[in-house]
């Protein structure tokens, strides 16, 4: 997200917003005090900004639909190779621990 995006968009936010409504206003409803209007606000940036990296990423996507993901044969070698390397090992472990004690003389 470009920095002038942000700029333009909170001036827009800022615009919108009642003027007698700041972001650190109390609400009039009750257990809601300076504390709680700035945890509320805080929560709405978050909101916002994560919207708003959500759509910049869905735009870049549709804009480049050939990110470099993986692709699904290379999932099946890489699960099939660690597959069978803790196949082998396996089998190794079980014949060590059948075998322990005859190997011990040698």
């Amino acid at each position: 997200m470009k920095h002038t995006a942000t700029r333009a968009r909170r001036a827009v936010l800022q615009a919108i917003a009642h003027p007698h409504t700041g972001p650190y206003t109390a609400s009039r409803r009750p257990g809601r005090g300076r504390r709680g209007a700035r945890a509320w606000a805080r929560g709405n940036r978050a909101v916002l900004r994560l919207t708003t990296r959500v759509q910049d990423s869905l735009q870049e996507a549709a804009r480049r639909p050939d990110r470099g993901d993986i692709s699904t044969t290379t999932v099946i070698i890489w699960v099939a190779a660690v597959t069978g390397a803790v196949l082998i090992a396996g089998t190794i472990a079980v014949v060590i621990a059948k075998y322990n004690g005859k190997l011990a003389g040698l």
